[in-house]
């Protein structure tokens, strides 16, 4: 189950981001429930084992997760400017700097991913 949810919040993460894309206006509010649903989904996963390596990726997946979050918020402030900035804050702070933020997110996702899958592996063999 939690395995479907954690596919479903990264697919409407990315049809959310995509449909941006394309300006349109309903895409924050598709990419911030996937973003929402995916990072609590990843946050629930746990690794008991002692491996150091494996629990310094963990911690930056976390942060990866955080970070995706945060891309969802100022994706929805990129849309409308719900925090009360001054156009000339909001234009330096703001606009479009969810891209950046969620281009880190994934990177470090897809980083963390990978490393995990091959010290589990390793780790496996070991035994």
């Amino acid at each position: 189950m939690e395995t479907s949810l954690l596919l479903a919040g990264g697919l409407l993460m990315v049809i959310g981001a995509g449909a941006t894309m394309l300006l349109q206006s309903w895409a924050a509010f598709v990419f911030a429930p996937g973003a929402l649903l995916f990072a609590v989904m990843q946050m629930r996963q746990t690794y008991e084992g002692t491996n150091f390596v494996v629990r310094r990726l963990r911690h930056i997946m976390l942060l990866s997760d955080v970070l995706f979050l945060l891309a969802a918020l100022l994706m929805l402030a990129n849309q409308h400017n719900f925090l009360g900035l001054s156009q000339l804050t909001y234009i330096k702070y703001v606009h479009n700097n969810w891209i950046v933020v969620l281009l880190v997110a994934a990177v470090l996702q897809l980083y963390t991913s990978h490393r995990i899958a091959n010290e589990l592996e390793k780790e496996a063999k070991k035994r």
